[in-house]
């Protein structure tokens, strides 16, 4: 799994009351008994946000105690998803690192929802492409029958659950766009996935599927690795302009490695390609934003390294 962290201006541990409802986890104390923010927004230290690519609240705390997650009594689900051979399927707990997942294009995910219902999932994962290139590509789907409808638990993902338990875990936040990894990110770091036909911002309109094909995507990645950057450019404003103008560091750190999804946004399998936090790619659009290229900030995205280090030392964007 790969994940992106965007440091800001300064962060504070907050936490909203609530009501444990299940001693699934008894090492998660009520949180009633964790203390609440005081003062105001200047006793903020950083702001630290953590991406992950691929998967959904229930996957990760659905059966997190007092979250709105998977509907159970005495820990047994009481909601299962059709499956198209007949029957359906309960959620179950699934601890493999690797998940085959299915397809999450703009019309998988339409399909997946159906109108709110949320039944589609394992006949959309029915019929999306089995088989790997490679039996390292973590968006490989190794087993014969879908498994969409896993979940994990902190022994799993214990580094996942302690945010949980130290800071806020917010169950009613939604996606804005049910989309692909391109338009999360563009949404992550703009509040916008849009296609435009100038560089002129005013001939921005919205796209969710995304401002680039997946060729388009590819050509620019390959420039990015070759030369350190791309002529490529978003011509709307992202979030970091404002950081900027309000000089507030901040600093967006990518990891290292292989691409965790596919720039084929409706493949579930494909050969990795190689990331660089210079490339302006799915997972790293701030690049190609016009206005970090202008600001001079290409040199704020950096290597995860530069985070672990800094956190380290005390010297994150402040």
């Amino acid at each position: 799994m790969r994940g992106r962290f965007l440091a800001g201006p300064r962060f504070a541990r907050l936490v909203r009351p609530g009501r444990v409802r299940s001693p699934r986890a008894p090492w998660v104390e009520p949180l009633e008994d964790r203390f609440l923010l005081t003062g105001d927004i200047h006793t903020i230290q950083h702001v630290v946000m953590i991406m992950e690519e691929n998967r959904s609240f229930d996957s990760y705390f659905g059966t997190y105690p007092g979250a709105d997650g998977i509907p159970t009594i005495n820990g047994v689900p009481t909601v299962c998803v059709p499956e198209p051979a007949g029957g359906c399927q309960m959620p179950y707990h699934d601890p493999a690192d690797v998940n085959g997942g299915g397809p999450h294009n703009v019309a998988a995910a339409k399909q997946s929802i159906n109108g709110g219902a949320m039944d589609g999932f394992i006949k959309v994962a029915s019929k999306a492409k089995k088989g790997c290139l490679l039996t390292i590509d973590p968006a490989c789907s190794r087993s014969a029958t879908p498994d969409v409808m896993g979940y994990k638990t902190a022994a799993e993902i214990p580094n996942y659950w302690t945010y949980a338990k130290d800071f806020v875990l917010n169950d009613h936040m939604f996606e804005p766009v049910h989309s692909w990894s391109l338009p999360d990110h563009l949404y992550l770091v703009s509040g916008w996935s849009a296609i435009c036909s100038s560089p002129s911002p005013s001939s921005c309109e919205n796209e969710i599927k995304g401002p680039y094909t997946p060729a388009q995507m590819q050509l620019y990645v390959d420039q990015a690795l070759k030369t350190g950057t791309a002529d490529v450019t978003n011509a709307w404003t992202d979030l970091t302009w404002l950081l900027y103008n309000h000089h507030v560091p901040w600093a967006y750190y990518v990891q290292r490695g292989d691409q965790p999804d596919c720039t084929n946004d409706g493949a579930v399998t494909c050969p990795p390609v190689k990331q660089n936090y210079l490339t302006p790619g799915i997972w790293n659009p701030l690049p190609i934003f016009e206005d970090v290229q202008k600001d001079h900030q290409l040199r704020n995205i950096q290597p995860l390294r530069n985070y672990f280090a800094s956190a380290k030392a005390g010297t994150l964007p402040t």
